[in-house]
């Protein structure tokens, strides 16, 4: 007796063509990766100096979606790997005609202060959505339900100091003999010279490593610290409302909003929220004789439905930040950069246009 039920012949596999191999694994692999950068981690290259000495122009980064939570495409049609525009801006690479609401999954943990974090620029005066928005990196300095103040350039939340982080930077004015100062000096410090106001004064960010040496050169007669002063009205600075006179160096007191907190709303309330409540939590805000209006409806305070968060550059005066254009909405946040991949100096060649001591670094 012939038993076969319990196999089948199927014959002969049939082969697929090459072409079609090359098809599956290029799908296999845009799949792949599509996930893991999207619930993983992606990869971001610091275009400017707003973070250094911490993060240099020209590192390439690795971000943890996982630390805070993925966030879900807001904007599920778009062309994978490639920036939100091409060309100059002229061609997008998305379709805005499909929105999906906001939702994160669960993460890691939550934002905290001191954190390096990537997220969309709230700012962007073009119309698009928020996750393809411009993409910044900046440290976190105010949480949800913070009280944020500078005095003098040093930053309090809730009363507490926070010193910059270590290798931050800050702007100093500086005063010589009149002796040409040495290039290779400048440059081996890594100073940058920002403006020179006289054959003698000049303004410098200096690292703090290289600060005492720099002092200890017969040629410098002083190096005071540069800090905005307070009381004066500067219409650069959030909210660019006259009735707050802050500086990059004298800010606040302001409450970052947490979901959930209260705010009356009066003139003031409005000039520092207003752009919050209408912007990033999209409802109408009219101001009519009898009082404020939210969505048509008369109301006298407002709660809001997001957190909100305080960024800041470490290169404190070199940095287009929270004190420039204000809050960053929990929406907007992508990742926390942990790891230094790469390293690259345009200003070098050969060898040296590698930084190798940074390679694999972690982000601190």
């Amino acid at each position: 007796m012939n038993w076969k039920f319990f196999s089948r012949n199927k014959g002969p596999k049939k082969r697929k063509s090459i072409f079609r191999e090359w098809v599956d694994a290029i799908v296999f692999a845009v799949i792949a990766s599509t996930i893991i950068r999207g619930l993983l981690f992606s990869a971001y290259a610091i275009p400017s100096a707003s973070m250094e000495g911490s993060l240099l122009t020209g590192d390439y980064l690795f971000v943890s979606k996982m630390s805070y939570g993925a966030r879900m495409p807001m904007t599920p049609i778009s062309i994978p790997f490639l920036e939100s525009t091409i060309f100059n801006g002229t061609v997008k690479t998305y379709w805005d005609g499909w929105q999906l609401p906001y939702y994160r999954l669960p993460g890691f943990g939550k934002v905290q202060k001191g954190d390096p974090v990537v997220f969309n620029y709230p700012a962007e005066t073009v119309e698009r959505p928020v996750d393809m928005r411009t993409h910044f990196i900046k440290r976190c300095v105010g949480t949800p339900g913070d009280i944020i103040e500078i005095k003098d350039a040093r930053v309090y939340a809730n009363g507490k100091y926070y010193p910059n982080a270590p290798e931050g930077q800050t702007s100093y004015m500086v005063t010589t003999d009149g002796t040409d100062l040495n290039p290779d000096m400048i440059r081996d410090l890594k100073i940058d010279v920002r403006l020179q106001y006289s054959p003698t004064v000049y303004e410098m960010i200096i690292p703090p490593a290289s600060l005492n040496q720099f002092k200890s050169y017969s040629n410098i007669k002083s190096v005071k610290e540069v800090i905005d002063p307070a009381g004066e009205y500067n219409a650069q600075i959030f909210p660019h409302n006259e009735k707050f006179k802050w500086s990059e160096d004298n800010f606040g007191p302001l409450l970052i909003p947490a979901r959930g907190t209260h705010i009356q709303l009066n003139d003031s309330t409005v000039a520092l929220y207003g752009r919050a409540i209408t912007a990033y939590e999209h409802n109408t805000l009219e101001h009519k004789s009898d009082g404020y209006y939210v969505n048509g409806k008369h109301v006298n305070d407002y709660t809001f439905k997001m957190n909100y968060y305080w960024m800041m550059g470490d290169n404190r005066h070199n940095s287009e930040d929270s004190r420039y254009w204000g809050l960053v909405p929990e929406d907007h946040i992508v990742g926390k950069a942990v790891i230094t991949w790469m390293s690259v100096d345009s200003t070098q060649s050969g060898l040296k246009h590698i930084r190798w001591d940074r390679i694999l670094k972690m982000i601190h």
